[in-house]
């Protein structure tokens, strides 16, 4: 049952209280503590696989963000029931399969928190309890956002990546560096001819002449601009 105390704050928003919703917000809140061993597992593995120390130090903020997030529902549950959480401790976590999954994995796990963290605040009685969850949930607003960062960086240095070194090869010369004028000259040659051929105008040009520059033969580049130029006259 509910047990008001003086640690409370800022007393009640809108008496009586449903104690449904609070009991319902309570076993949450008791949910996600009880995973705070294995998240703190999971957060200290994916900053040891990290590549660069500005990716470890914004996944090192959220893991501490997120333990004062678990301070702070152990609070609340304790002024409501006058008992302390125990979480497990002898625990363990699946890993990622690489950094990638590791990433992924916790944006869609921070947007999920939110979803549950609103379902808390909806069964807080008080304005304290439902102003410290607003903190959480904003927070986890954040960690997803840095989350997509990371991602966005991570992916684009990957695909980069393969374009140096030919992982994939796709149409993608095998010798990525940067072209002469006279190469350049070679490069646009044909695909002028071929836009004045077939009437294409001078932004498949350039279009064409860029993925060039980024590593696709002429006949590739100019086969990707069209396919592009007739999705966007379709949509």
């Amino acid at each position: 049952m509910y047990n008001p105390n003086a640690n409370m704050g800022y007393g009640y928003a809108n008496p009586p209280y449903n104690q449904q919703a609070l009991d319902k917000s309570l076993q949450l809140v008791k949910e996600a503590v009880m995973g705070e061993r294995e998240d703190e597992l999971f957060y200290d593995y994916l900053i040891s696989i990290a590549p660069t120390q500005e990716e470890k130090n914004i996944i090192a903020s959220i893991r501490d963000d997120e333990k004062k997030h678990n301070r702070m529902f152990r609070q609340i549950y304790k002024d409501y029931t006058g008992k302390d959480i125990v979480g497990e401790e002898n625990v363990k976590f699946e890993k990622p399969t690489d950094y990638v999954d590791g990433i992924s994995r916790a944006l869609f796990g921070e947007l999920k928190a939110v979803e549950k963290y609103r379902e808390i605040r909806s069964g807080l009685p008080t304005r304290r309890h439902r102003d410290m969850l607003f903190e959480i949930i904003t927070d986890e607003l954040k960690h997803a956002s840095k989350y997509n960062y990371l991602y966005t960086k991570t992916m684009t240095h990957h695909e980069n990546s393969m374009l140096r070194n030919n992982h994939v090869n796709r149409g993608r010369r095998r010798n990525h560096r940067p072209f002469t004028l006279d190469e350049w000259e070679k490069v646009i040659d044909p695909l002028v001819h071929k836009a004045q051929n077939e009437q294409h105008d001078s932004k498949d040009i350039i279009l064409a002449s860029i993925l060039v520059g980024a590593g696709y033969d002429p006949r590739s580049a100019m086969r990707i601009v069209e396919q592009w130029e007739s999705k966007n006259k379709g949509g």
